[in-house]
């Protein structure tokens, strides 16, 4: 697997480039005195309120609250992962990011998994030559052209042709063992000792093929279409070191290259949806791979964008696979997030809808799709007798553990209400139902949290009041060289709250880097899981002057460590005060036993 990104390259990283050049570039800016101001990308507005501050490298919109420097601009405006927005922002100035490897066996790793990926890539390119020069191409360019699909779609998403053959493969890539074993890790070949003519062969043969791509890009594997009468019908790659099904979107790749803005994806079942769609103009659709929608794919599509889309047949077939979709949403769907399902008239699939009615009437049956509450409510009062007080003390008994999976918010209270309304029982008489059938229930996912200090408890995410802490944090994020100058007491450790504990996470990173500049040491914070929520902090209004600093800092940290001493002796007063009433309480009755 590839190595971690040396800090030191991050540092130079952030010293080369310029926030306002890498925002610039996306995003119109205006300068306004010593910054520059523009439309948020990541909200709608009207009148900016985003602003670029060059002195601190650094973006915040007062709108939104997003903010981070150039790193997490370009994670949040291309919906990147970290090292993914490295690797682009060194691209763009000319630089290679280089990677630290842990063990001898992560290089081997890496290099076996780097090995397997150019050789897909040599064979995406290759089966993109049969397609345009292989005698026995016509098949395949017949089949597409009745697909209607054109030749710029085709190239778009990298569509090839597999030749008729059992060894077409082996001769131009499998030159010797190590190759021919590459083929066989790729999944590319079939090993088949019984098969005494043929021990290895190609797994795809005359078929359409259509090069599956991870999030950057890279080809991980292949779905093929057969053209003949072989079986199946679609054939994908096997499971692979490079290539896991559960974790790959066909098509996402191109969705999110077409699309800079995605405001919802639409979930369909085959290769030629997806791509039908986009040759219609509908660049958002994405499909699973032979595999049920899980709870990680939501997961992926809900970094990127608000609302999903299922697509299924109307039959009972296509209503079951719905509500196995809408199961693996419950737990997602925090508030601001949607669900919907769009649900197809017999016989037909998003392909030849969209050929049939039109590009512009399909999206608008998407507008008016079944919304996650309908779809959930109406599926499950299907059975049931609404009239009588049997009827509906099964749907409370049915409905509330699944909406007791939703995180807590406001979705959930509506759907609690809902519930409410149609069972007559108030929301309190709910929610007392629902802790005594919650035994009976699966375990919850745990929250998730955004920061933890380790072999401590975690604990909710931070709050947004000015506490002393955040002020700490806020000091500390100015002028990092504090930390070799104040004296941080270890009793600072036992104090349990969220914002103390994010504290703690500050200072020691600024421990490890306490000679960071403000910007440096914002980079640093930006690549923790709790980064986004401190962008805000250096937004605040610092009234504390340079020099004063490092006494009021030191103050803070006085103060917070006396008042939690002060509660400590307080416990301890009150337990031994405790302890000494059940002493007098259980002295015998001299009198009473005379």
């Amino acid at each position: 697997m590839a190595g971690l990104i040396p800090q030191r390259f991050i540092d130079d990283l952030l010293s080369r480039v310029d926030i306002v050049d890498v925002v610039d570039s996306r995003v119109k800016l205006r300068k306004t005195g010593k910054n520059y101001s523009g439309l948020c990308p990541f909200h709608q507005e009207k009148s900016p309120s985003f602003t670029v501050q060059p002195e601190k490298q650094f973006y915040y919109c007062f709108g939104c609250g997003a903010g981070g420097n150039a790193i997490g601009f370009v994670m949040n405006y291309e919906n990147m992962d970290y090292p993914d927005a490295i690797e682009l922002l060194a691209k763009d100035i000319g630089l290679e990011v280089p990677r630290e490897e842990s063990s001898p066996q992560a290089r081997k790793e890496k290099s076996r998994h780097e090995a397997l990926l150019e050789l897909l890539e040599g064979i995406n390119n290759w089966y993109q030559m049969q397609l345009r020069k292989h005698p026995g191409r016509e098949s395949a360019v017949t089949y597409l052209k009745s697909r209607g699909l054109s030749g710029e779609i085709a190239r778009d998403f990298g569509l090839g042709y597999a030749p008729a053959g059992w060894s077409n493969l082996l001769e131009a890539f499998g030159i010797n063992e190590e190759e021919k074993r590459k083929l066989l890790d790729t999944g590319m070949l079939i090993e088949n000792p019984d098969n005494k003519r043929n021990p290895l062969y190609d797994r795809f043969r005359d078929r359409i093929m259509y090069p599956i791509r991870d999030q950057r890009g890279r080809v991980i594997g292949f779905g093929g279409r057969v053209l003949g009468n072989d079986k199946p019908k679609y054939l994908n790659s096997p499971e692979t070191l490079v290539f896991r099904k559960g974790e790959e979107l066909y098509g996402l790749y191109e969705a999110k290259k077409k699309l800079r803005k995605i405001d919802r994806f639409l979930i369909v079942e085959g290769y030629m949806d997806v791509i039908a769609l986009a040759q219609n103009g509908i660049h958002y659709s994405v499909a699973t791979l032979g595999t049920a929608t899980s709870a990680n794919h939501l997961r992926i599509l809900f970094k990127s964008t608000p609302e999903v889309v299922f697509c299924f047949d109307g039959d009972n077939a296509g209503r079951e696979a719905a509500w196995r979709a809408l199961q693996q949403c419950l737990p997602l769907l925090e508030d601001g997030r949607s669900a919907r399902f769009l649900f197809l008239p017999e016989g037909q699939d998003p392909d030849t809808q969209v050929r049939t009615i039109g590009a512009k009437a399909f999206e608008a049956s998407l507008e008016i799709a079944t919304r996650l509450p309908d779809f959930f409510f109406d599926t499950l009062t299907a059975r049931i007798d609404m009239n009588s007080f049997e009827g509906k003390a099964r749907l409370g008994k049915i409905a509330l553990p699944l909406i007791e999976k939703l995180p807590k918010g406001i979705f959930r209270q509506l759907m609690l209400d809902e519930l409410s309304r149609r069972t007559g029982l108030e929301n309190a008489a709910l929610a007392h139902n629902g802790q005594e059938s919650r035994p009976d229930l699966p375990p919850a996912p745990p929250p998730a949290y955004s920061h933890s200090v380790p072999g401590r408890p975690k604990q909710p995410p931070i709050r947004s009041e000015w506490t002393p802490c955040m002020k700490a944090v806020n000091l500390l994020i100015r002028k990092p060289s504090l930390i070799k100058q104040v004296n941080v007491d270890d009793g600072l450790g036992e104090i349990r709250s969220p914002d103390m504990d994010l504290l703690l996470k500050v200072i020691e990173l600024a421990r490890a880097w306490p000679d960071s500049t403000t910007t440096d040491f914002m980079g640093r914070i930006y690549a923790t899981a709790y980064g986004s929520q401190l962008t805000q902090l250096l937004t605040r209004e610092q009234i504390t002057p340079e020099e004063g600093i490092e006494k009021e800092f030191q103050e803070i940290l006085d103060k917070l460590l006396k008042a939690y001493r002060q509660r400590q002796q307080k416990t301890e007063l009150l337990s031994k005060l405790r302890q000494h009433h059940a002493d007098i309480n259980e002295i015998p009755d001299q009198h009473h036993e005379s």
